[in-house]
């Protein structure tokens, strides 16, 4: 049996979660709680294999309350390690990173069928991730950012958004406060890692790997 708490504000949301949820033979609600506080009272005494956890709570953020009953499980020195699953309307990448540096093993919209949920929860007690396929590929872009920024120095992104600003030459090495010539080799160096031969082709592949806003 998969025990399950709810951790949601919404007295009707979680009415839903226990209609959908106590059809499931393998599955059995053992509490519920509609702030941080709360969770974080009950949990170490109903020590449930998963929680769902709404990210907009009152008081303590879902993030914050998901990393704190983390740490309280493994401070409980027993085999209790419960596996938490955002459940939220928030898609957007803040809340994403957010949930997932917390420790969250599944992230999942509220727009997900009962049937989604149902194998998130059963994927999750496993201790396998369950990802919404727009948090995936919202994850994807943020590494690709992360790995794309790593292509530039600091100070040549410097110059790239001085350049985005329209600046010359001269005008950079005046607003940086070096020589024209560094800001040349600056700009040298970033065609040669952008693999492009001209200012403009430098912009459009700059924005096309989100290097600019």
């Amino acid at each position: 049996m998969i025990t399950v708490m709810l951790v949601d504000d919404h007295p009707i949301v979680r009415q839903g979660l226990v209609g959908v949820l106590s059809l499931e033979d393998d599955i059995e609600i053992v509490g519920e709680a509609a702030d941080g506080e709360t969770a974080l009272a009950i949990a170490p005494r109903l020590r449930p294999d998963v929680i769902i956890m709404d990210l907009r709570l009152p008081g303590i953020s879902g993030s914050k309350a998901t990393q704190q009953i983390l740490a309280q499980a493994e401070a409980d020195g027993t085999d209790w390690a419960p596996h938490i699953i955002v459940l939220t309307t928030y898609e957007d990448d803040d809340s994403i990173t957010a949930a997932i540096e917390s420790g969250a093993t599944g992230y999942l919209l509220k727009s997900a069928s009962s049937d989604e949920l149902v194998a998130a929860i059963r994927a999750t007690s496993q201790g396998r991730s369950i990802l919404a396929p727009s948090v995936a590929a919202a994850l994807v872009r943020q590494v690709k950012r992360s790995s794309n920024a790593r292509l530039i120095s600091a100070r040549e992104a410097e110059v790239l958004s001085l350049m985005a600003e329209g600046l010359n030459t001269a005008q950079m090495a005046e607003r940086l406060y070096v020589e024209q010539s560094t800001v040349k080799t600056h700009v040298e160096h970033i065609l040669t890692k952008l693999g492009v031969s001209s200012r403009l082709q430098a912009l459009a592949k700059a924005r096309e790997l989100g290097l600019l806003g």
